[in-house]
């Protein structure tokens, strides 16, 4: 028998919330500002100023897709409606089975589409819309350290993929042993960074080490850390004399030129120690335009953190995050468990969160910075 009062209870449950959802996004302003820039856009001159004109568009994707993820919403909810009336009109058992599978899958999607809709709302940074960049390094341990940072680098690409985020490869530095020894990737998509920010910090790895014959436990730690990519349109004063820039021969798979000319780069800024690095790009030239990008978020990143108006105001202020100081714990020995110190949020499915299940302890960590 099929559970039609317990899927309209559910139904109007999803309808309640989706109602919030759309106090909270104030769709009239949406809507009006969408309004007000689509005239904007009409105009002969919106394209005399190309730095302003792309920030509009920038607003106007923003606001569009909102809109339009509302929209579609709304009409899964409409589609449960249809169904659940389906099966109350519905006599024959097979075809109530297949509507009632139906009810059951597009209550699951709407839940997921709303969820998703309602995380959104938590990215309100200045950044949080942008592209992230995301670097991994090892802490002490040798190769098990390395051999974790391998395994985040993973994670963190394949969580990025399963949002259709698209990942680019910035740098990376393997040892043949094991593992890797550095690794920056950039993570392209809608609010790539609002999603990311948050998982900067030092993630500490307790397992069985195969590195290990005696079979002992390991405890093994690998810093994480996030900055947005920014627009070209964006400045911050960096003076040539406090950059420190050395070229190395780039090794790893990228063509010829790699193993045969210094063409990577790595740039130190030595009045807060901010250090840089690519070498993935085909040329000294093009590694050298990427490292100046990534100080460049780093520091405008430092500037907003420190709430100063320039850079010389935060010299030795920056610090390298410490190990023993992490955030989240991932244990495969003797238990499994995954925990985020921070917000006490955890999953013991250890698996799942290797293989990129990590909107729990991001959602987690947006919620509890705006409180």
């Amino acid at each position: 028998m099929i559970k039609i009062q317990e899927y309209k209870a559910e139904l109007e449950s999803i309808v309640s919330k989706v109602g919030e959802l759309g106090v909270s996004l104030d769709l009239d302003s949406l809507k009006s500002k969408k309004t007000e820039i689509n005239t904007m856009m009409e105009e002969q001159n919106f394209w005399d100023n190309t730095e302003n004109a792309n920030k509009i568009l920038k607003e106007n994707k923003k606001i569009t897709d909102l809109l339009e993820e509302y929209e579609h919403l709304l009409l899964s909810t409409e589609e449960i409606e249809i169904l659940i009336q389906l099966g109350e009109e519905e006599n024959d058992p097979q075809e109530v089975d297949e509507i009632e599978t139906s009810i059951i899958n597009q209550i699951s999607k709407t839940k997921q589409h709303l969820e998703n809709m309602t995380f959104t709302l938590l990215f309100n940074g200045e950044y949080d819309f942008n592209n992230a960049i995301l670097s991994i390094n090892p802490g002490t341990g040798g190769l098990e350290a390395q051999d974790w940072a391998q395994m985040l680098l993973r994670m963190y690409i394949r969580w990025s993929e399963d949002k259709g985020f698209k990942v680019v490869l910035l740098d990376l530095i393997s040892d043949p042993a094991a593992g890797i020894k550095t690794a920056t990737i950039l993570v392209k998509g809608d609010n790539a960074y609002g999603y990311l920010k948050n998982e900067k910090g030092v993630h500490r790895l307790i397992r069985m080490s195969p590195f290990d014959s005696s079979g002992k436990r390991h405890t093994s730690f690998a810093s994480v850390d996030i900055t947005p990519e920014l627009d070209d349109d964006i400045e911050v004063e960096v003076n040539q004399s406090d950059l420190k820039i050395d070229t190395y021969r780039a090794s790893g798979a990228g063509g010829q030129h790699v193993n045969t000319t210094d063409s990577a780069v790595r740039i130190t800024h030595i009045p807060t120690g901010v250090v840089v690095q690519c070498q993935n790009e085909r040329s000294q030239h093009m590694n050298r335009e990427v490292a100046m990008k990534l100080l460049t978020a780093k520091l405008i990143q430092l500037k907003e953190e420190e709430n100063k108006e320039k850079i010389e105001d935060i010299q030795g202020q920056y610090s390298q995050i410490t190990w023993g100081s992490q955030i989240r714990s991932y244990v495969f020995q003797p238990y499994k468990l995954v925990k985020d110190h921070r917000t006490n949020t955890e999953h013991t499915n250890v698996d799942a969160v290797m293989d990129g299940d990590l909107d729990k302890f991001m959602y987690s960590s947006l919620e509890q910075n705006i409180k």
